[in-house]
């Protein structure tokens, strides 16, 4: 006798395929994407089913007119570091969300750990879930940073069923997730790091921080690209996205606002890394031009507006014979792009012969700079090395150039002065249509000790610096 036995197989699964970079959905693998044109993005997601998601049930609301709301001013909690509190607006928003993202090494977790101290001291509990590091790993770290606080609480832990757990029983003020892309949901089939699982933590922790009024801040990883890694709906979820830029062998690093619901986002923080953690840079132009050598050609100060701040950078250039038979044009920190733009327009517009010279461009300190009104500057230090004439080290140039050689007006150029004369500058080279307009306004007193040349194209330039 033959006994057949029925076996009822469950159902298998449904996958799709979503864009990391975008989230385009897809039924079936594509080599690029079709919504962002990036190869290989797509990776294999499984769909959650009805009965798998977690309903949230949510109050209902009623439309108000605009004008019978009332308008309430935020108690924002500061963390006691001053440039990281004017990125943010001035402090921490009780029930927002921020997301810092950065390289890896750049100094995100010091960071963060060193405000959870300053919060825990004077704001109450603070809990802070290390995903990547053990506890041991942590306290190593705070040691060195002298943080000792009796009520800074941390945990390791990915699970975001256990993390809520721990966050209702501590009840914290502030709660800081290091990181994202570490945190997983168990009932989800994919794995931590993923689109998926990126997306559904981040929407649980938004919903947490919103229903308890409780600060979350998020570290995000970043791309070889520099752009924030995982979905990008998470920058729209997030209240607030920080940038966290600099160079690992350079020891500045800069915070910057790309999106602040609570604050303007034309704000930046200067920090300088050192063995007992960062400190804050309240003058980061005097430190940039700090160590420049004179009466060299090649160097010249510049003013960038790095958002609302003018900063001074000093910017060398070298102008060298070619070895190859394909001149190199090679920028730290400037766009070499920009910079090919530039050596063509000297040649073509004033003369100098230089397209079969290599050029080498660099800003110091590490900063990058990507303001047009650099170019003036970039020029006139690869004229500079071309002819083996020194600026005057009191001069400092700002200035946009065109494709004619003309000079064209930068924004804010009565506070970029007015930085150059703090700093003891006692000449500018900018452009005319600045300086009529800057002559124009009475109220400008920052004038009487600096020597203001205004200048039309690239002739009068370099008839003024050379």
């Amino acid at each position: 006798m033959i006994v057949i036995a029925r076996v009822e197989m469950g159902k298998a699964k449904k996958t799709q395929f979503i864009c990391h970079s975008c989230g385009h959905v897809s039924l079936r693998w594509l080599g690029r994407c079709p919504d962002c044109n990036k190869w290989d993005s797509l990776v294999e997601e499984t769909v959650i089913s009805k009965k798998e998601k977690q309903h949230l049930t949510f109050a209902a609301s009623q439309p108000e007119l605009i004008n019978d709301i009332t308008a309430t001013d935020y108690q924002r909690l500061s963390t006691r570091i001053g440039e990281f509190d004017r990125v943010l607006g001035g402090g921490i928003v009780p029930g927002s969300v921020t997301l810092i993202a950065g390289d890896p090494g750049i100094g995100k977790s010091t960071l963060l750990l060193q405000a959870s101290n300053e919060l825990s001291l004077h704001h109450g509990t603070v809990l802070y879930v290390s995903g990547e590091e053990s506890v041991s790993q942590t306290k190593l770290r705070a040691n060195r940073l002298d943080i000792e606080s009796d009520s800074l609480y941390v945990l390791c832990e990915n699970s975001l069923e256990q993390i809520e757990s721990h966050i209702a029983s501590l009840n914290p003020s502030v709660v800081i997730i290091d990181s994202i892309q570490t945190i997983f949901q168990p009932h989800l089939q994919s794995a931590p790091g993923s689109v998926t699982q990126v997306r559904e933590s981040a929407g649980h922790l938004l919903v947490l921080a919103k229903t308890k009024n409780v600060p979350v801040i998020l570290v995000g990883h970043v791309t070889k690209e520099g752009a924030l890694a995982g979905p990008k709906v998470l920058e729209h979820m997030v209240d607030t996205v920080l940038y966290f830029e600099g160079e690992n062998h350079h020891v500045y690093r800069v915070l910057r606002a790309v999106k602040n619901r609570f604050g303007s986002t034309n704000e930046i923080g200067v920090f300088e890394m050192s063995a007992s953690g960062l400190s804050e840079v309240l003058n980061p132009s005097e430190l940039f031009i700090s160590n420049r050598v004179e009466n060299i050609s090649g160097s010249v100060v510049v003013s960038s507006m790095e958002c609302t701040l003018p900063i001074l950078f000093e910017l060398q250039a070298l102008v060298a014979p070619s070895n190859f038979n394909i001149p190199r044009n090679t920028a730290t920190g400037v766009d070499r792009q920009r910079i090919a733009l530039l050596v063509a327009v000297l040649q073509k517009r004033v003369g100098f012969e230089i397209g079969n010279s290599d050029v080498f461009v660099n800003v110091t300190g590490g900063m990058r700079v990507d303001e047009r009104g650099v170019d003036l500057g970039t020029i006139m230090a690869i004229a500079s090395n071309h002819r083996d004439i020194p600026i005057s080290t009191n001069t400092v140039v700002m200035g946009e150039v065109g494709l004619g050689g003309e000079i064209r007006p930068v924004t804010h150029i009565s506070r970029r002065l007015r930085e150059a004369n703090k700093l003891g500058f006692s000449r500018a080279v900018f452009p005319e249509y600045n300086l009529s307009n800057y002559l124009a306004d009475t109220d400008k007193q920052a004038r009487e000790d600096i020597e203001l040349v205004g200048v039309t194209d690239l002739y009068g330039a370099i008839s003024a610096l050379l």
